[in-house]
Parts: C-alpha cells; sequence; structure tokens
C-alpha cells in the first residue's frame, strides 16, 4: 500500500471523530513537502472561517526552517482566530504523524491562545 493511500485511510478515520462546529472549529492543517497551511473549518456549514498558510508575506519573506515556519503559521492562524472570538477549536492533523512542522503548528496556535 502506498503512502498517500495509508495517509488517506487515516485521514478519514480521524474525520469521523474530529468534526469543526461554529462555537469550536477544526483546525485542519495540510502538510506539502515545500509549504504548511492551516484552516479553521466550521464543518456544520462548510465553511472556512479563517487560514493561514506559511506562503503568506509576512512569513515566506523570512529565512528561517520550515519547523519554525510552521509555528508563525499556528500563531497567524490563532491571531485571527481571536479577531473572529473563537477561543477554542478541535485539532484535525490530516494524517500525518503529531510531530515535526504539524506539532510545531499546533505549539503555535496554543501560544497565540487557541485552545485544544
Amino acid at each position: 500500500m502506498s503512502k498517500l493511500i495509508q495517509r488517506q485511510k487515516i485521514r478519514y478515520r480521524i474525520r469521523k471523530k474530529v468534526v469543526g462546529t461554529p462555537a469550536k472549529p477544526r483546525l485542519a492543517v495540510y502538510r506539502s513537502n515545500a509549504e504548511i497551511y492551516a484552516q479553521l473549518i466550521d464543518d456544520e456549514n462548510g465553511v472556512t472561517l479563517t487560514a493561514s498558510s506559511s506562503r503568506d508575506k509576512d512569513i515566506a519573506a523570512q529565512k528561517i526552517t520550515k519547523t519554525e515556519k510552521s509555528k508563525l503559521v499556528g500563531a497567524s492562524v490563532a491571531t485571527k482566530a481571536k479577531a473572529l472570538g473563537i477561543e477554542t477549536c478541535v485539532f484535525d492533523r490530516g494524517g500525518n504523524l503529531y510531530h515535526g512542522r504539524v506539532k510545531s503548528v499546533a505549539d503555535g496556535a496554543r501560544e497565540g491562545g487557541l485552545q485544544f
């Protein structure tokens, strides 16, 4: 079984349990080889509330490691969530292991004030 299919199965298993609501949205993380993306999603209405990525101008301009950029992405999505009045969320690691860049996003979001 290929890595992609395996990750897809893990994603489906996670999504069965993790659901975002307007009061407690889902913090979904997507990790590509070069970039990382995080968005707060309200699954009941099927709407992305806010998003942030390592391609944002202020983050991409910095010459730092991908792990450090991931932490900035987490902090950025947390500040945007605070502006919308969102305090808590549920974390969706997107089939990736909770370690490295995915963990950095979570740490950055926690330091930014989100609780999950």
